[in-house]
């Protein structure tokens, strides 16, 4: 495989999180680095082109830590690891979905009603 060099500088912070987790994972850096990216890219959660928007707004303290026990609890108990992120968007979902479906089975009886008596409610 033909390769580049590439280099950049970034936070003393983030390097050393880098450095721990290729360590962790026993690679050189370059494989670790193009794992990462390589998943960034191709295979991860975000896309370089997708279209996002950011939502953020403050919570409760208590509320805040019984989400991270939820979430602790739900990787444990699928094994799989469950994001704030992930959580939070399924909600989101799931209140939409419903308000969607209410609203439509409200029109639809709406035009049941009028259908019935021939004219429309006022």
């Amino acid at each position: 495989m033909e390769a580049k060099n590439l280099c950049a500088q970034i936070p003393l912070e983030l390097h050393a999180k880098v450095r721990a987790e290729q360590e962790k994972f026993g690679l050189t850096l370059g494989a670790y680095s193009t794992d990462v990216l390589t998943k960034f890219y191709e295979k991860g959660e975000v896309k370089m082109n997708d279209t996002t928007r950011t939502l953020a707004f403050q919570i409760p303290d208590e509320l805040f830590w019984r989400i991270k026990d939820h979430l602790t609890r739900e990787t444990e108990r699928t094994g799989k690891r469950l994001t704030q992120r992930d959580f939070v968007l399924g909600l989101i979902e799931q209140a939409l979905d419903e308000a969607e479906r209410a609203e439509a089975e409200g029109s639809a009886n709406d035009e049941s009603a009028d259908d019935a008596d021939g004219e429309p409610e006022s």
